[in-house]
C-alpha cells in the first residue's frame, strides 16, 4: 500500500537476495552454541557470551549488538530471540519478495561503505522497484550503520525527511 508511505528508508538493505553476502548462519550457529551457566550477574554472562562467539563473529561491535539479545529469564540466560526459528526460515528471511509495481515515493537505500549488502549488482532493481531512489553510503560503516556510524547516519536520515 505505497500510499500509506510518504517516504522510505531502507538501511543496508536492498531489494535483492542477500543470502549469497550474509554470514548470519554461522552467526546464529555461533549463538547457539553460546552456554552461560545460572547465576552469573549480567555483566558476567555477557563478557563469558561474549569471549564465545569472538572466534566466530570477529566485530566486536557485531558481538555488542548480537548480545543485546541475551537476557535473563528466571535466573538463566536465553536469547531472546527465537534462533530456532530464526534457523529454520532463514532462507525466506533473506529473500525479498518479488514485487512489479514500483513504489512512487521517495526513497533512501542508506548503506554502510564497508559491508556488502547494497551494491552496484542491486542498483538497477532498486531503481526498477524505487524510480525515485536516492542511493547513498557511510564512509567507514559496516552492516549496522547507525552503530558504526551513528552521528553520520541521523544526518543522513534527516537530510532525506521533508523540513519543517
Amino acid at each position: 500500500q505505497p500510499d500509506l508511505v510518504e517516504r522510505l528508508i531502507s538501511v543496508d538493505i536492498g531489494p535483492t537476495c542477500t543470502a549469497p553476502v550474509s554470514e548470519f548462519s554461522i552467526y546464529i550457529s555461533a549463538m547457539k552454541a553460546v552456554k552461560v551457566p545460572a547465576g552469573l550477574s549480567r555483566s558476567a554472562a555477557r563478557q563469558l557470551a561474549d569471549n564465545q562467539l569472538q572466534p566466530v563473529v570477529k566485530l566486536p561491535q557485531l558481538r555488542q549488538f548480537l548480545l543485546t539479545n541475551l537476557v535473563e529469564v528466571q535466573g538463566h540466560y536465553v536469547w531472546r530471540v527465537n534462533l530456532e526459528a530464526i534457523s529454520q526460515h532463514l532462507t525466506d528471511i533473506m529473500k525479498f519478495p518479488v514485487f512489479h509495481k514500483p513504489y512512487p515515493g521517495p526513497a533512501l537505500f542508506l548503506g554502510g561503505s564497508e559491508s556488502p549488502y547494497i551494491s552496484s549488482r542491486d542498483y538497477p532493481e532498486i531503481q526498477r522497484l524505487f524510480p525515485k531512489a536516492q542511493i547513498q553510503h557511510i564512509e567507514g560503516a559496516g552492516h549496522i550503520v547507525h552503530q558504526d556510524k551513528f552521528e553520520e547516519f541521523i544526518t543522513a536520515v534527516l537530510n532525506f525527511l521533508p523540513q519543517m
